[in-house]
């Protein structure tokens, strides 16, 4: 009955009526003509924008308003601002309202203006890429991983101190993680980005999923009344090469928006794993060389369209493609107790591996009302799917490479499919007290993941029942959240919000006949508050709580072999985990900001690289094994050397302090991370630009595991040409090569495992860019006196 109580409170906003309005209306009009596209705004009392709209072709303008006293504000570029107090009790009109030309001749004035690479907001960090040189060219991966405060590394995208985080694009979940999520986010190009939000502790509005909060990738938009293209062609150097092309186009004419971009790269990635067990009968080595194929090829479409000047709707569309076959060859080395080589497994292999998703997005936002009530509904479907073929063949040798017997020849596939649909509906609610929120998402997916394993040792392939598996699996959710911000003054600021998820779970496994249900009902609070002490000086304390399901492939309980001697198998039983995150934050002038958190995780879950000392195997399962609670201050800070030299700087203190929940057989351990970041943009002249960024973390032990140190030296250049037409880029990333994941080191069982993983970070790429469009098309324009002499000169 609680349950029935709590959805009925949720849900009883969505009951409120709307207050009484009259109708204010006007025409603006200059000494000769209408006005069109004025900009309209109502304030009120306090001086708050509540309400605004723009003039129609004949210069004429409506609003709905409620009784009350306001000021009304008329801007439109070449004209004087207008500005007028009234009172409304009944349908009013303000008559004829003529604007005066500005004295200045604005269209021969270049204002040149920067946006802040970092804005500090009251629940998110806003970070702008057009400072960034080391972007251009690259992706948004790559963007991500520029951006203060987060890190990617072994297939995670983590915020400092916070954990794994999710991804959006617009607002709008991207259903994949890990390797997947990665290689989609490489397809789409860093310079079709407007900015990046790392939202630590989301509102209510967003989903509770992800310890580490959401990054919120806001993709650009056309310019009003324009088109832009934007080519871009990268060329980058590693071991191998990789050519990248990737065309963005934006028109804006009236009622309609649209863009498009396509991308399309090709090429090779060098990837090495070293990874040595100490047995108690002696050290198992194993060394991988590995050449990746990138080739990727995807595409975007967007388009908007006004029904009228409340009600918009839209259409968006992706579609990913990649192909990253490879080929492996791996060298296991296993020694005695007296460091003596006993013998030597070669296994060589090829991978046929391939993937692809599709994202379909329909949405509609309306503006109710002058009250600026706002509703807006969105339909999305996504697809994944993803094929894997290996053929290996791993054969043993003595020590002086003589010939012994084939330890393993087969053949792995596997296929996934994944299906999410979902449905949103969001309410912007003003009242005069607070601003409210409200809406509610259900959301449904379906996944399901074939493994066969065929047996080549006799040269003829024979189905290994035994390694061959059938997985389905279903997560159905359902939420619905309220949130309500108010600003009590001019210094205090709070926003409070409450979400309620309802999730399903059924995990199936049809060779093993084994089926898993969970089910659950969870509540998760956000909490907002702001101060304002001066102009220089803002306090800000936030709390949320969120979850952290597992990955569908997580739950598969079926065992695949990487190699002979190591083997994976998921864990049908996991269960989600929990965080409750607080942060303390100061802001001095936007220049020095200063963050103090805690995030605290209940009935954590993680890989474990266990191992079976009697047969030498290495083990990789996953379990809810640990609590943690982490710590740490970020203290980040722009400056501004000279007017040639400009700067973001950050530095994190993080520690920890872990749990074991389980007996693992193993011994928690925590230790210090720093982790340190310098980005620096020199001008060297008007279209000339230098950047120059280091970062460096320490080696550092987090619970099970203990991390070497990574650091990374960039440099990169740009140079624009015919005013910003071409722009010529060049970037030498991560100089010395010391980027990577080094001494990744566990101890379970006795047995001590200590991993390292290079992927091609040391590269140097050339890009060129060039742009072109038109900054003002023609649109729906009012008739002039000359209008018909103008057509026989050619005009339009």
């Amino acid at each position: 009955m609680k349950k029935v109580n709590l959805l009925a409170f949720l849900l009883l906003p969505l009951f409120c009526l709307a207050q009484e309005s009259f109708k204010l209306k006007g025409k603006i009009v200059s000494e000769t003509i209408p006005l069109e596209w004025a900009d309209v705004s109502i304030s009120n009392s306090e001086g708050k924008i509540i309400d605004g709209s723009t003039s129609k072709q004949d210069g004429s303008f409506e609003i709905n308003i409620k009784k009350g006293s306001y000021k009304i504000g008329i801007t439109l570029l070449e004209f004087t601002d207008y500005e007028k107090e009234f009172a409304i009790e009944s349908d009013l009109d303000l008559g004829t309202i003529i604007l005066k030309e500005s004295a200045t001749n604005l269209k021969e004035v270049i204002i040149q203006s920067k946006k802040k690479t970092i804005e500090q907001k009251t629940d998110r960090l806003v970070y702008n890429l057009e400072n960034n040189v080391t972007t251009v060219g690259g992706d948004a991966l790559s963007a991500i991983n520029s951006a203060p405060g987060v890190v990617v590394q072994n297939n995670t995208i983590n915020i400092l101190g916070k954990g794994t985080s999710r991804v959006m694009i617009d607002g709008r979940m991207i259903e994949l993680v890990g390797e997947e999520l990665n290689n989609f986010l490489k397809s789409i190009s860093a310079s079709d980005i407007k900015n990046i939000e790392i939202i630590s502790n989301p509102p209510a509005k967003y989903d509770a999923e992800g310890t580490g909060g959401l990054i919120n990738i806001i993709m650009k938009k056309g310019v009003r009344d324009s088109w832009k293209n934007t080519t871009t062609v990268s060329y980058d150097q590693n071991k191998y090469s990789i050519y990248t092309l990737r065309d963005n186009f934006f028109y804006n004419k009236n009622k309609f928006r649209f863009s498009a971009s396509i991308n399309a790269k090709t090429g090779y990635l060098n990837a090495t794993d070293d990874l040595k067990m100490y047995f108690p009968d002696g050290l198992s080595h194993m060394k991988s060389a590995t050449k990746v194929k990138t080739e990727n090829l995807s595409g975007k479409l967007a388009l908007d369209y006004d029904l009228s000047e409340r009600t918009t709707i839209g259409f968006q569309y992706l579609n990913d493609r990649n192909n990253p076959d490879f080929k492996s060859d791996i060298r296991i080395e296993d020694y005695n107790n007296q460091n003596g080589l006993d013998n030597v497994t070669l296994n060589n292999s090829f991978t046929d591996k391939g993937s692809k998703n599709q994202t379909y997005n329909a949405h509609l936002i309306t503006k109710l009302d002058s009250l600026k009530r706002k509703l807006s509904f969105d339909v999305d479907y996504f697809n994944y799917s993803s094929k894997f073929d290996r053929n290996f063949v791993a054969n043993n040798y003595t020590p002086d490479m003589t010939f012994v017997d084939v330890n393993q020849s087969g053949r792995n596939i596997s296929n996934q499919d994944i299906d999410n649909w979902s449905f949103k509906a969001d309410m912007e609610h003003p009242f005069p007290a607070l601003n409210l929120s409200y809406g509610a998402k259900m959301s449904f997916t379906n996944s399901v993941s074939d493994v066969l394993y065929f047996n080549t040792i006799t040269g003829t392939p024979e189905l290994d029942s035994n390694q061959s598996n059938r997985f389905k699996y279903t997560e159905n959710n359902q939420a619905v959240y309220v949130n309500a911000d108010k600003k009590l003054n001019e210094k205090w600021n709070f926003q409070m919000g409450l979400r309620l998820e309802n999730t399903q779970t059924n995990g199936f496994s049809e060779t093993m006949n084994q089926q898993t249900e969970n089910n659950y009902l969870k509540l998760f609070p956000t909490f907002y508050a702001s101060y304002k002490k001066n102009e220089n000086n803002t306090f800000s304390l936030n709390y949320g709580k969120r979850i952290n399901r597992p990955r569908f492939d997580l739950l598969n309980p079926f065992r695949i072999y990487i190699n002979s001697n190591s083997y994976s198998e998921g864990n049908p039983f996991l269960r989600p985990s929990f965080s409750d995150n607080f942060e303390l934050a100061h802001s001095y002038k936007e220049i020095l900001r200063t963050s103090v958190f805690v995030n605290a995780i209940t009935n954590g879950y993680g890989v474990l690289f266990t191992s079976n000392p009697e047969t030498n195997t290495q083990i990789v399962t996953r379990e809810n094994y640990f609590k943690n609670l982490n710590y740490g201050i970020g203290e980040s800070y722009s400056a501004s050397f000279a007017d040639w030299w400009s700067s973001e700087n950050s530095l994190y203190l993080l520690g920890a302090k872990t749990e074991f929940i389980k007996d693992i057989n193993a011994t928690p351990s925590n230790s210090l991370q720093i982790d340190f970041s310098t980005n620096n943009t020199f001008l060297l002249g008007k279209t000339t630009k230098l950047q120059i960024d280091f970062i460096y973390t320490t080696p550092f032990k987090s619970g099970l595991y203990e991390v070497g140190y990574a650091s990374s030296f960039d440099i990169g250049f740009k140079q624009d040409l015919f005013n910003k037409t071409i722009q010529i880029a060049f970037l030498a990333n991560d100089i010395f090569n010391t980027s990577y994941l080094k001494d990744f080191t566990s101890v379970i069982n006795g047995v001590k495992q200590v991993y390292e993983e290079k992927q091609s970070n040391r590269f140097a790429r050339l890009s060129v860019v060039y742009n072109f469009g038109n900054k003002k098309i023609n649109v729906q324009q009012r008739d002039f006196g000359n209008k018909e002499d103008n057509k026989r000169t050619g005009g339009n």
